[in-house]
């Protein structure tokens, strides 16, 4: 099924997001592809200090981005997904924290995230291989950009998106996971991909 979802973010509508769904994202969105920053944020979070944007009820994507600054003004230019995988140890902390309603990125996350996904009520969109230009072409104006002293890329970058997309349901608010079931499928096949290999030699 397709949606087409609309910032502000609510509990009720991410639930009903099923496994497979295709979703394309309109409003606002934040996003940093640098360690380092969300490593900040958890820190801020744990210190209950202040963020420089208000993260509730957010779509946080894991994206660097090639951006252009004019005067202060700033123009993203391309966008790609970056792997999730590398954020494990701080996304349950800040989907609990701050009642994230959606992940993005490529390559899934482990199972203590789609414990909080599916606790808070959030969906983790798997992004494209080879989607960028199209993803790229969705990203309008960028209202924030914030925690400047980092690399362009690692900077918490808050921007208007008009039909990003299309984006998997990957993890859903429910705890099922496409990564884990076809884990799964390849862990009960492995001993008759064995058995073919040892009687074929191929």
């Amino acid at each position: 099924m397709e949606h087409r979802l609309n910032h502000p973010f609510t509990e009720k509508q991410i639930r009903k997001l099923k496994l497979g769904d295709t979703v394309y994202v309109s409003g606002e969105i934040i996003f940093s592809a640098g360690l380092p920053t969300y490593q900040r944020l958890v820190e801020y979070v744990e210190q209950k200090e202040e963020l420089p944007i208000d993260m509730k009820n957010a779509a946080l994507f894991h994206l660097g981005a090639n951006s252009r600054e004019t005067n202060g003004n700033y123009e993203v230019l391309y966008v790609n997904p970056t792997t999730s995988a590398r954020f494990n140890p701080y996304m349950p902390t800040l989907v609990k924290n701050l009642q994230l309603r959606l992940i993005g990125g490529k390559g899934g996350l482990d199972s203590n995230s789609v414990i909080a996904l599916k606790e808070v009520g959030c969906v983790y969109l798997a992004f494209l291989g080879g989607g960028a230009p199209i993803y790229s072409k969705a990203m309008k104006n960028v209202p924030s950009v914030h925690w400047t002293d980092m690399v362009p890329h690692y900077r918490l970058t808050q921007i208007e998106a008009n039909e990003l997309g299309p984006l998997i349901v990957a993890i859903d608010a429910h705890g099922n996971s496409l990564y884990e079931q076809i884990q799964t499928g390849l862990s009960r096949k492995f001993p008759e991909i064995v058995k073919a290999f040892e009687t074929t030699g191929e």
